[in-house]
């Protein structure tokens, strides 16, 4: 599976209430080693969170016009991080979250 089958997809919660939208993903190192394995997903509530959280995001951008910060916090607040067991997309992906059974993925 890649990231860019998930990215932009809808995600809504094991009850069906919706979430947002994926925006990025996150990986870890897993076992066997050198291979990495999907644990979150990063769901953003409307477009322009997305915009702002990449660009101009406090979190990534930490120093720079106080001004640009204050902004990208207000607008960035539905920016969440979820398990990615937790989440479901639509249209599904096959294998999400944790790749197909057979491992190859």
């Amino acid at each position: 599976m890649r990231a860019g089958e998930l990215l932009g997809r809808a995600a809504y919660d094991l009850h069906g209430r919706r979430l947002g939208r994926v925006v990025d993903v996150v990986v870890r190192g897993g076992f066997p080693p050198h291979r990495l394995r999907l644990t979150d997903v990063i769901i953003a509530g409307h477009w322009w969170t997305r915009v702002t959280g990449r660009l101009i995001g406090p979190e990534l951008h930490p120093s720079g016009p106080w001004l640009l910060r204050a902004v990208a916090r207000v607008l960035g607040r539905r920016t969440r991080q979820f398990p990615a067991d937790q989440v479901q997309l639509y249209p599904p992906v096959p294998g999400f979250p944790f790749g197909p059974p057979g491992g190859d993925g």
